[in-house]
């Protein structure tokens, strides 16, 4: 499976953005979508698993949870917006973490690009950045990566600066 991840798009899907992903076969977002009209937009190009984020509507939250669980290709995903990462957990997060055991923790909300491995846990933390205009981060990014018989491969990063 070909995933591409993204977060704290804050009402941004462009066209940068959608050419990144046109090999993907899923689009994950770790929250903040901005808007209903950009989750949808972001539905109607690839199938979309996603969380909603802080910043997010009752109108987002009411098709998009706090966090989801789920398998692909052999591989444990959790996925939930605050999320930190090893030894800086948000106290909901780490529950999460502690009850669901994933292989891949996905979260955003930081705006800052980051792939970790935890060792404590057993698990590959990923926090694609931001990929919208909202916020103080200069670069905008995202992530694609094959997931392949319980294993993570060929990561990719798209950097975009942020226009002023």
């Amino acid at each position: 499976m070909y995933i591409g991840l993204l977060s704290d798009t804050h009402g941004t899907f462009d066209n940068p953005f959608q050419n990144f992903f046109e090999p993907v076969d899923e689009i994950w977002h770790a929250g903040d979508f901005g808007n209903l009209v950009t989750a949808e937009k972001i539905a109607s190009f690839k199938p979309l698993k996603g969380v909603h984020g802080n910043c997010d509507g009752q109108d987002l939250r009411f098709d998009y949870p706090a966090f989801l669980s789920f398998d692909c290709e052999g591989m444990k995903v959790l996925m939930t917006h605050i999320g930190g990462y090893p030894g800086k957990y948000d106290r909901r997060a780490l529950q999460l973490i502690l009850e669901y055991r994933p292989d891949i923790f996905v979260c955003g909300h930081s705006h800052i690009l980051r792939v970790m491995n935890d060792a404590k846990h057993n698990m590959m933390v990923i926090n694609p950045g931001a990929a919208g205009v909202y916020g103080f981060h200069t670069v905008r990014t995202a992530l694609r990566f094959h997931i392949d018989n319980g294993r993570i491969h060929d990561m990719e990063v798209f950097e975009l600066p942020k226009k002023r």
